[in-house]
């Protein structure tokens, strides 16, 4: 078990993570944790969450098993995300310590969680403007959330920086965030009241020289199938 997968030393279980107060003051109270001073969107950033040593273990595996990204809505345009994805699954004992460690870090109940993902940006590949959770009038929300219903909270983990470029960038409030291995990102994809925030828009912005690797982990308001 490597240094940075130790369980930490106080544990929560806030469910889904809705009503989300009692998360926010238990990411709040976290050591080195840092809480974006904006009210249009709850974001947290803490940085060096991973070591360098098992963010590169995690790349090679994204780079053994990565697959073209999709998304559920495409909007017509077909470069909307040019990524490539990793589905990790319980047999990569690795990323399920990871997975174990966010979960843990957030203090979430694990069974509201989706399966843990990697994607890999080459030059010229980004993720144009979007939000994690479904729009409620979209095509496609009762296909994705009959069951496990809407997404919570989103934690992103940067695996390395890469030479130019890839940044994260939260369009309502102007927030830019500059990859960093082992940086991790957490934000609330509703507002208090349950209802999405469009305030949560963000870009993944193209890769301009290098690779960038990332993990994506969702939680949902219904235990996940």
């Amino acid at each position: 078990m490597t240094p940075d997968l130790k369980p930490p030393e106080r544990r929560a279980n806030f469910g889904a993570g809705h009503p989300s107060l009692p998360v926010v003051d238990w990411l709040s109270a976290q050591p080195g944790i840092q809480k974006v001073p904006n009210p249009k969107l709850t974001l947290f950033v803490k940085r060096n969450f991973l070591s360098p040593a098992l963010c590169a273990m995690l790349m090679a595996q994204i780079d053994a098993r990565r697959r073209p990204s999709t998304v559920s809505d495409y909007n017509g345009d077909d470069q909307y995300r040019t990524s490539e994805t990793c589905d990790f699954g319980r047999a990569d004992l690795a990323a399920e310590q990871v997975n174990r460690l966010i979960t843990a870090f957030l203090g979430l109940d694990p069974q509201h969680g989706e399966p843990l993902q990697g994607q890999r940006y080459a030059v010229g590949q980004e993720f144009k403007a979007h939000t994690d959770y479904f729009e409620p009038t979209g095509v496609d929300y009762e296909k994705y959330c009959s069951v496990a219903g809407q997404r919570t909270w989103t934690a992103m983990v940067y695996l390395n920086e890469p030479d130019a470029g890839g940044a994260t960038r939260f369009k309502a409030i102007d927030k830019i965030v500059h990859p960093e291995t082992g940086k991790l990102l957490i934000w609330n994809n509703l507002r208090p009241d349950g209802t999405p925030n469009p305030s949560t828009l963000h870009h993944g912005m193209k890769v301009r020289a290098g690779t960038k690797y990332v993990l994506t982990k969702w939680y949902r308001l219904r235990p996940w199938r």
